[in-house]
């Protein structure tokens, strides 16, 4: 069973979708591992370390060739897996929703895809988690970003000269990003608040010491969604929802926006003319700028100010912590083949649970239902 492991080539990518460590680890099962040449650099992780760890370390082709796993972090084009074993397994992050020309070619050549984002949020399946695992960084480096960009300190301080007020921070979208980003900006000092559509976020908000915002009293919430996601609210819910926010946001210095919906257009939740009712030098990071974004007038790729109030918009979040970023996304992926692995066969087989969720293409066709319906 020949592993092998791709130099990214999506631009501004920077992790890679194995270590020395799950080198070892792939070693130990049985696997030959083989690593594209500078595959980790940009994470901070020489050749040597590959080859040390046992891998065999070489160009493109010579890594592909009899491949029958090809790992990656974002999926890699058809057109350059030549050489790999016929029905060879891709395991990366997908994207199967926008990229569906690429799902169309990877069963076009007969591969089987298995995007690791589509991963059941199960409790035997949280090892294998990508988005969490991702999330949780992308969480802490928003808060990061975000005092970056803000001209003034986020804790209180008490000096000779005078008090200097604790930044106000506002957190919307309490999954795994947003309690991380809570968390990181408490330790940071600031007065924090947070809100989401789902009641059960309540407590986890004030187990981390922040302030919870939430909308009382309004029948037709539909917050709970399936698979631990948040789902689509109510008119009612919006309107009160605005309403809230809008009294709300206006006091805040810095704003973190987390909230997605698997396989739709980021819902907006905050419009221009909240935007304009933050003050000069105030701080807003949408982490959803990618899938359309939370607020609006971000763009992705870009630092824009309106009104005095910057909006971030960082593309590919996780990538800019890419040494630890990769680390997680390695033990994500070694995980899930490990859990399969059949030491008799030699090779990882999948059950139907996990193997129907994650498995997009197969026999030369689109099967996953998900892209189907």
């Amino acid at each position: 069973m020949k592993i092998a492991v791709l130099k990214e080539q999506a631009d501004g990518e920077r992790r890679v979708s194995a270590t020395p460590e799950t080198v070892k680890k792939f070693i130990a099962l049985g696997a030959t591992l083989a690593v594209e040449a500078g595959a980790g650099e940009t994470a901070s992780i020489a050749d040597a370390a590959y080859a040390d760890a046992g891998a065999s370390v070489g160009d493109r082709a010579a890594t592909l060739a009899g491949a029958d796993i090809v790992l990656g972090v974002q999926g890699p084009d058809a057109a350059s897996l030549a050489g790999v074993a016929p029905g060879a397994w891709i395991v990366a992050s997908l994207n199967p929703f926008a990229e569906r020309a690429r799902t169309e070619a990877y069963a076009a050549a007969g591969y089987e895809a298995l995007a690791m984002e589509f991963m059941p949020r199960i409790t035997r399946a949280q090892s294998m988690d990508i988005l969490s695992s991702q999330s949780n960084l992308s969480g802490y480096k928003a808060v990061l970003d975000a005092a970056a960009e803000y001209g003034r300190a986020f804790p209180m301080m008490m000096t000779a000269a005078g008090t200097i007020s604790a930044a106000k921070a506002f957190v919307m979208g309490v999954g795994v990003a947003g309690l991380q980003a809570i968390a990181t900006a408490r330790r940071l000092g600031a007065q924090v608040s947070a809100t989401d559509v789902r009641a059960a976020t309540r407590e986890q908000i004030q187990s981390l010491g922040a302030k919870p915002i939430f909308v009382e009293n309004v029948a037709g919430i539909e917050g709970e969604g399936t698979g631990g996601y948040a789902g689509e609210m109510s008119p009612e819910y919006q309107a009160a929802q605005a309403e809230l926010v809008s009294g709300h946001i206006a006091k805040q210095d810095i704003v973190i926006t987390t909230a997605l919906i698997p396989g739709r257009a980021a819902p907006r939740l905050i419009t221009a003319a909240q935007v304009a009712s933050m003050k000069p030098g105030s701080v807003i990071v949408d982490l959803a700028v990618e899938q359309g974004g939370n607020v609006e007038g971000s763009v992705a790729g870009e630092v824009v100010v309106v009104n005095g109030v910057k909006i971030v918009g960082h593309r590919n979040v996780p990538s800019r912590l890419a040494t630890d970023a990769s680390a997680l996304f390695a033990r994500n992926l070694y995980n899930f083949l490990n859990a399969f692995w059949d030491k008799e066969a030699g090779k990882p087989v999948l059950d139907a649970e996990i193997g129907d969720a994650i498995r997009l293409t197969q026999g030369g066709k689109i099967v996953n239902p998900r892209l189907l319906s």
